[in-house]
């Protein structure tokens, strides 16, 4: 790709990640189910990374991010340590799996559904033990739900790209791994946003749980067809 052309798609990407992010969180896009804010800006550095690299969804995802969280909570040194980090492996992981696997078997769609079953049955245990309110719990399942009907309807019987679905969904654990461990770390040292200090070690699953849940039915279920329009547009206007 030329370098021009990087820093373009690079900018743009960046610039809707932080302003949809931003209006999302305001409940322009996403009102607010309960205390659970959804996440749909993340469809952006998706279809960026897998259309034009994982560099530009990586880079794109975490200077976007940055930008949002100083309109947001304001804090540069837990969107350094956290957000920017995780939301660069995040894509760049995207972009990277769908980039370097070429075998397209149904195994990939598979591992993908078997981690979205994962993360409601990790729902599920924490609602049961007293960790997640049934209110929120239900919300998380829902999303994780909408993201596994259309896992299902896109792997199998759409655009069937297997690699796809497991390139969202590992990013995007990663991702929130990320986040759930960062969070609780910072916290042992610094004060949240919110005054909280000093998160017990459920703090990590949860966080990554939130993350997961609030972002995964959108990258599933709106990335892919502007990806499939995407790979039939750009080579004509590259001229390719």
């Amino acid at each position: 790709m030329r370098k021009s052309w990087e820093i373009a798609t690079i900018a743009l990407s960046a610039s809707l990640y932080a302003v949809i992010g931003y209006a999302s969180y305001l409940g322009i896009f996403t009102p607010m189910i309960g205390v659970v804010r959804f996440w749909p800006s993340v469809f952006i550095p998706a279809v960026f990374a897998v259309l034009f690299g994982p560099r530009v969804g990586g880079i794109s995802a975490a200077i976007g991010i940055f930008i949002s969280d100083m309109m947001i909570h304001g804090n540069a040194l837990l969107s350094l340590s956290v957000g920017v980090p995780a939301n660069f492996v995040c894509f760049y992981s995207v972009g990277w799996f769908t980039d370097k696997i070429k075998n397209n078997s149904r195994l990939w769609i598979i591992m993908a559904i078997s981690e979205e079953i994962f993360l409601v049955f990790l729902i599920a245990i924490t609602m049961k033990i007293g960790m997640l309110s049934p209110a929120v719990a239900i919300a998380y399942i829902i999303g994780i739900g909408v993201a596994l009907f259309f896992t299902i309807l896109y792997g199998f019987f759409w655009s069937k790209n297997h690699v796809l679905m497991f390139a969202y969904n590992t990013g995007l654990l990663m991702g929130s791994l990320i986040i759930g461990v960062g969070i609780y770390l910072f916290s042992q040292i610094f004060v949240l946003p919110g005054g909280a200090q000093k998160l017990s070690l459920e703090a990590i699953i949860l966080w990554s749980v939130w993350t997961y849940a609030t972002e995964i039915p959108f990258m599933v279920a709106l990335s892919t067809p502007i990806i499939v329009i995407g790979n039939k547009v750009l080579p004509k206007v590259r001229g390719e």
